[in-house]
């Protein structure tokens, strides 16, 4: 990639269904003509309005079910390390989720609402992605985890990302401040949001895998575990290449009925419940252990 291409969604949202796209000038959800591609019109509703994406919408629901299961399943691990931040994280991709349904989904709203959920949608990205790396840095006992401390370190800092990544969405898309303004129309260059949004998120999940890959095989000397770790890692890439690679083909291929967007869901899906079953898998000893009479130890 050129460098005078740094930063540049215009490509991005020409092949793909981003939610960032939504903030450009040239996007449907602004009431542009698109990106110059396959557009996704889904199931046309009354007034000229469009459900684009009601495979995703479905699948963001049962994301959101599976998590709440996730949540009540890691409360019962007691004395697992790093049970309130890995909560923290699955909390974080709940809200992804529900922000999904407006964003990628293309549930009819008004603009400026569905901007607001853009804003919310790229933050949680940030933030979760950045919640996940500390997960990993938490195997390592450096401090006491789930303390007030440890968990308001956490969240302070995330909420820091959130906070920057979703202010310079809003300020592009509103023009508060008009610094960001040429970012409205082709080739949609945005520095801050091209790092905060794509390239910080891929650093957080690579040196969440680095810090976990060591963390069993050197520290806890296991091998099954990383079995999960990698299924994780590979479901991710596939929902990636399916987004960026081969969506401009299924839409093409279904008039614009679906596009990759609804597999990247899917397979995102999958590998967050890769992680929390690496993660269940590597303090599976402290799960309470029934005895005779079905109490508790």
């Amino acid at each position: 990639m050129g460098s005078t291409q740094f930063g540049n969604f215009g490509n991005f949202c020409r092949d793909s269904t981003l939610p960032i796209c939504n903030i450009f000038t040239g996007s449907l959800a602004r009431g542009g003509p698109g990106f110059g591609s396959c557009q996704l019109t889904g199931i046309p509703l009354s007034n000229g309005q469009h459900l684009r994406n009601l495979g995703s919408i479905l699948l963001c629901g049962l994301a959101i079910i599976i998590s709440l299961f996730l949540l009540w399943r890691s409360e019962r691990k007691k004395a697992a390390v790093g049970r309130r931040e890995m909560q923290l994280f699955l909390i974080g991709y709940i809200i992804i989720e529900i922000c999904e349904i407006f964003t990628v989904g293309g549930f009819p709203l008004s603009t400026n609402v569905r901007l607001g959920f853009t804003a919310v949608h790229l933050g949680a990205i940030t933030a979760t992605l950045w919640v996940l790396l500390l997960n990993g840095v938490v195997g390592y006992q450096l401090m006491d985890d789930g303390t007030p401390f440890s968990l308001g370190l956490i969240l302070i800092s995330a909420i820091a990302l959130f906070i920057g990544t979703g202010y310079i969405t809003l300020d592009t898309a509103l023009s508060w401040t008009h610094r960001f303004d040429s970012s409205l129309t082709y080739p949609n260059q945005s520095i801050g949001l091209y790092v905060l949004y794509q390239l910080a998120p891929l650093v957080f999940l690579v040196l969440f895998f680095l810090l976990e890959a060591y963390l069993v095989l050197r520290v806890l000397g296991e091998r099954k575990p990383m079995l999960y770790l990698i299924a994780a890692v590979i479901l991710f890439a596939i929902g990636q290449i399916f987004e960026y690679v081969i969506s401009i083909y299924i839409c093409s291929g279904t008039s614009g009925k679906i596009n990759g967007a609804l597999f990247e869901t899917l397979f995102t899906l999958l590998s967050v419940v890769m992680i929390w079953v690496f993660w269940s898998s590597i303090t599976e000893d402290d799960w309470p252990m029934p005895v005779t009479g079905g109490a508790y130890t």
